[in-house]
């Protein structure tokens, strides 16, 4: 069985780690805070004080961080990541980058004859702590397949989209769609309340049609609820709708109804919701219609 280091020891790597435990895998993980690694070393994980010293003997180095800034830091800056690793080893990244981010990576590790694979997933807080993400992944398909099976102990699926860089492309563009169909949300449940629709009714309507969504269930009925707790920080959206903006730019691809819902949560995190879960943007669209959406 592969020795995995796990580096970065947040929401959502504090659920994989804990994981890849649970299956039986050999774990060592970092964080730059190092208090988040004390429930997983309370479950047989080995606690490094450096990136160098966590994936030495690691056949295996994953780590999934907040933003672009994060990785390079890991790899080039203070983590120093490409030069710890050996020929040999295997890099897994699954944080949410831009795709240039992600060849820049690459070629640092594919120099020094270690493999990589980009992987980034969809889902949060609970699909990370239930094993149930869903990964995209770019790089070499046969080194996909000898990873599969550690991707598939943190997934309900895995899907292979081609070279590297595509699997970080496929993220930016689900990610779209979810901004979408929060916004679509949104919308109409402003719209529905102002009408004097019951939300909940509302909901069981969107429950059953051809155009449900678990977003709109899942998302819906905590709107209903006011409940915002973090299960995806809005300040982490604002980062994916900045990077989905400059990716459409860099190939001239229109997307104004995204470059529409990226201003609105702007406008929540100016209003200091940044720390609260990604539908806290909806609240926005709440003040703007003079209704509150709830029981």
């Amino acid at each position: 069985m592969k020795n995995i280091a796990y580096l970065g020891i947040g929401i959502m790597g504090r659920g994989m780690a804990a994981n890849l435990l649970k299956a039986g895998y050999p774990v060592t993980v970092w964080s730059r805070t190092a208090s988040n690694c004390a429930p997983l070393v309370s479950k047989g994980a080995k606690q490094a004080a450096t990136p160098a010293e966590a994936v030495a003997g690691a056949d295996v180095v994953m780590y999934c961080l907040s933003d672009d800034a994060a990785v390079l830091d890991l790899v080039f800056g203070q983590g120093n990541l490409a030069a710890a690793v050996k020929a040999g080893q295997i890099v897994v990244d699954m944080t949410t980058i831009h795709p240039d981010t992600t060849r820049k990576e690459a070629a640092a590790f594919v120099e020094k004859g270690v493999r990589f694979l980009d992987a980034p997933v969809f889902g949060s807080k609970n699909e990370a702590a239930q094993g149930g993400l869903w990964i995209v992944v770019g790089g070499d398909k046969a080194l996909y397949e000898e990873v599969k099976p550690i991707l598939e102990v943190l997934s309900e699926t895995t899907h292979y989209m081609g070279g590297t860089a595509k699997g970080t492309s496929m993220k930016l563009v689900g990610n779209l769609v979810v901004a979408a169909q929060l916004e679509a949300l949104g919308e109409a449940m402003t719209l529905a309340t102002k009408a004097g629709l019951a939300p909940e009714d509302v909901l069981g309507v969107l429950h059953v049609t051809d155009f449900k969504s678990p977003i709109f269930d899942g998302v819906g009925q905590a709107l209903v609820n006011r409940d915002f707790s973090t299960h995806f920080a809005l300040k982490l959206m604002l980062k994916d709708a900045n990077l989905i903006a400059r990716f459409a730019q860099d190939l001239n691809v229109p997307t104004p109804a995204a470059a529409a819902t990226r201003e609105v949560i702007k406008t929540a995190i100016n209003k200091g919701w940044g720390e609260e879960n990604a539908s806290a943007f909806i609240r926005v669209l709440e003040d703007m219609s003079g209704v509150v959406v709830k029981k």
